[in-house]
């Protein structure tokens, strides 16, 4: 489903656009703006600090890279053992981010996605945390022997140690993004079953970017529409690093531009960020082309 534009969104989005497709026309210029920039790297002294929990011995080996590791500050915390006294078992390899500063914007949860010993705690986040929408952006495996993820790709009930989940429907979108209803309960929970939307986007390749920006855009327009008090919608792809930052850059640009804050056409290049250029020109583009034939029916 299309945004209706307000007046001042649509002249938010086509002075935004304006300023991407110029620098969209040399690909130099994002080249020259990345030079301009300050990397920051994090020392190993400092993310000792910084990720106490993530780094607990207990901790290791839930996380995919002890190199990609959720801050002490943001990280997700698994309420219901909050208190337990088993060392570790509050730890999810998950984070809090905050894409805009408007209230009404939705509320995400950049993860790394399940491991074989952490899919009951993924499940328990979902639960938790209230969650309408997950988006994964990674196929299971690349081939027989890497696993990418650990999910529930059948459509018969499965269990992940005290939490059950059952697939009420699945089908794909003429974009090839495959869509999943899902119920999830916990044996020892008093919460209601709690119903989740599961997107799935198959072709995002492990080391690059898609090869058009269409399958990104429809997830945005599925998450423009959910109301933020439903709760917080987790993204995640393999490591929870290169594409679940890629989607979340994406998303916090168009919603800033929308707000009119044009601070969010700086970005960095990389092969990504080239990326999340495109997907947010095309999906400017796509918000005044909508907002514009609403206007001439109008008028007609």
């Amino acid at each position: 489903m299309e945004l209706v534009l307000s007046p001042d969104q649509s002249v938010y989005c086509s002075d935004a656009l304006k300023s991407l497709k110029e620098i969209l026309q040399n690909p130099n210029n994002i080249l020259q703006e990345f030079n301009h920039l300050q990397v920051n790297s994090i020392k190993n002294a400092e993310m000792m600090e910084s990720c106490k929990e993530a780094l607990q011995d207990v901790n290791l080996s839930k996380n995919r890279y002890t190199s990609l590791v959720p801050f002490d500050q943001n990280r997700v915390v698994l309420k219901s053992t909050k208190d337990s006294k088993t060392p570790g078992s509050d730890y999810i390899n998950a984070s809090f981010l905050e894409v805009s500063s408007c209230e009404s914007n939705p509320r995400i949860i950049a993860a790394q996605g399940p491991l074989r010993h952490t899919c009951e705690d993924f499940w328990e986040m979902v639960i938790q945390y209230h969650c309408p929408l997950i988006v994964m952006l990674t196929q299971l495996m690349v081939t027989r022997q890497v696993i990418k993820c650990h999910f529930q790709s059948e459509d018969s009930p499965i269990e992940f140690g005290k939490i059950h989940v059952t697939t009420r429907w699945k089908r794909t979108t003429n974009t090839l993004l495959v869509l999943r209803r899902l119920e999830v309960t916990h044996r020892e929970s008093e919460e209601p079953l709690h119903s989740v939307i599961h997107v799935q986007y198959l072709d995002w390749p492990d080391f690059g970017v898609p090869y058009n920006t269409l399958p990104v855009r429809e997830i945005l327009k599925m998450i423009y529409h959910i109301p933020r008090d439903l709760g917080f919608i987790i993204v995640h792809c393999s490591a929870g690093i290169g594409r679940t930052g890629t989607f979340c850059t994406i998303l916090n640009t168009v919603l800033r531009i929308l707000a009119g804050n044009l601070t969010a056409l700086d970005l960095g290049h990389t092969e990504q960020f080239l990326f999340c250029y495109n997907v947010v020109a095309d999906e400017l583009e796509d918000h005044i082309s909508h907002s514009k034939s609403i206007a001439d029916s109008t008028e007609s």
